[in-house]
């Protein structure tokens, strides 16, 4: 062939496996993101005729749906406002879907989208209406969760801790959802610019000092390293110097926490010892309590239906700054935890020392209420041995039944507990509960296990901690899951 026209049949070809190339990505890679882009209008078009499958309680409460419009639009509605915002995200043409509305939306959303697939699996018998989503939440608890946070910045988590579900999930400040999913971006952008971030899921998306509701994981170090026990002996001093430097740690009162000699790691637990656990915190070690706290899940990714940013303990060697140490033993300085973090510690603590894998969806059935999926509970990860777990569960209930968590005891039933209280500088404290219920007779009998936290709440308790403002709290959330 002559030169030049192999050239010319090369650079044709070369040409045309380009153009393919193109085409293919195009189509194959890129076809879904342009289709489901906002501002494609045909998907605008589509996503406001095709209908949408119902979003339901545990017991059966719609908390989200499609309405049918006079124009033969569709428009999603929240019948519940606010209260399962956090939950259910939304589903909106101009903002995109968030939370379970775009976890689930393969499942959520009708399969009769006018393409020959559609046609054909219709043909064959195929349902393509919408499936329906039903959560593992809770009404009665995600209420008294809501009504018992009231207009206080935070967040309340509840589990169930032999099996990881979702029993309540609460952030507060929260929004309507029928506000993004239909209304005005100028309302959507009012929103997102709000200073109280109510858009902000608080319970997975930020992370707040744990303050003293951390030394359940140095307690569950001390247990696991086997030179301790519940009744082990520690100094009872009302203020530790801390070495090599000019600080000084105190009890929350400024005096002693027993006799002034020396009091047990469970009463220390009891009535949160700060001295007592910082030195705790320094005797161990920054090993020991760094392997405690990835044991229980900081560091790392929680695996679950929605987004959740991790919990930091901090990596560097603490072992050649004590003072950082003993401040870190106490939930201070650089740890921070999401509320959903802590409950899946007190939940490991209720389950025999396993933090089974969080999970917000029970099921999905069809559009006739089948059962077509069902969410298994499985294990996550070992967070201590069972001996450990044991041994913590006593020493929680001493801190209800004889200690600062004393305000979250339901009447005929045993909690187990630790109250926690952040000192943030320049503002009031954060304050935190975490625990479970009922304490039996054997391991891993709970049935419900939680953590409470409220931004700013030292200002509003009678102590300024977590004993005064979070335990009500879930008191209150506790006496409901009894009840009902």
């Amino acid at each position: 062939m002559n030169p030049a026209l192999r050239r010319l049949a090369a650079a044709c070809l070369a040409a045309l496996l380009a153009l393919a190339a193109g085409l293919t990505y195009h189509q194959a890679v890129a076809g879904s993101r342009y289709r489901d882009d906002g501002r494609n209008p045909r998907a605008a078009l589509e996503r406001a005729v095709r209908s949408r499958g119902p979003i339901l309680t545990a017991d059966g409460v719609v908390v989200a749906r499609s309405e049918r419009r006079d124009d033969g639009t569709r428009v999603r509605t929240y019948p519940e406002g606010a209260l399962y915002a956090h939950v259910t995200g939304y589903a909106s043409a101009y903002f995109g879907d968030t939370g379970i509305e775009a976890a689930r939306n393969d499942d959520l959303r009708s399969r009769n989208d006018g393409s020959l697939t559609a046609a054909l699996f219709s043909l064959f018998g195929g349902d393509l209406r919408p499936h329906q989503v039903r959560l593992t939440v809770r009404h009665d608890l995600q209420r008294a969760a809501a009504e018992a946070l009231g207009d206080q910045r935070g967040a309340v988590v509840a589990l169930d801790p032999t099996t990881g579900a979702v029993l309540a999930l609460v952030s507060h400040p929260g929004f309507d959802p029928a506000v993004l999913a239909s209304g005005t971006p100028a309302e959507g952008d009012a929103l997102a610019a709000d200073p109280a971030e109510p858009l902000l899921n608080r319970a997975l998306g930020a992370t707040y000092p744990p303050g003293s509701s951390f030394k359940v994981v140095v307690a569950a170090a001390a247990l696991e390293g086997g030179d301790h026990t519940p009744e082990t002996e520690l100094p009872d001093l009302d203020e530790l110097p801390l070495p090599g430097s000019t600080a000084v740690i105190r009890n929350a009162d400024g005096g002693f926490c027993g006799n002034g000699r020396s009091l047990t790691l469970e009463r220390a637990l009891a009535v949160s010892c700060n001295t007592a656990f910082a030195q705790l915190g320094m005797d161990l070690g920054a090993a020991a309590l760094f392997n405690a706290a990835e044991a229980a899940g900081f560091n790392g990714t929680i695996p679950f239906d929605l987004g959740v940013v991790p919990s930091p303990f901090p990596p560097g060697d603490l072992s050649r700054d004590l003072p950082a140490l003993a401040q870190t033993a106490l939930g201070q300085r650089d740890v921070r935890a999401t509320p959903l973090q802590m409950a899946l510690l007190a939940a490991a603590v209720a389950n025999d020392g396993v933090a089974m894998r969080p999970h917000l969806v029970a099921a999905i059935l069809d559009a006739d209420g089948g059962e077509v999926g069902r969410t298994r509970g499985a294990s996550w990860r070992r967070v201590m041995g069972r001996d450990t777990a044991a041994a913590l569960t006593r020493m929680m209930e001493q801190v209800v039944v004889a200690g600062t968590g004393w305000r979250a005891a339901v009447p005929g039933e045993r909690v187990a507990g630790k109250t926690g209280t952040a000192e943030i500088p320049g503002g009031p404290p954060d304050v935190w509960f975490i625990g479970f219920a009922p304490v039996g007779a054997a391991p891993g009998e709970a049935r419900i296990a939680l953590a409470v936290l409220v931004e700013d709440g030292g200002r509003l308790g009678e102590d300024g901690g977590g004993g005064s403002v979070a335990a009500p709290i879930a008191q209150a959330v506790l006496a409901a899951f009894f009840a009902g």
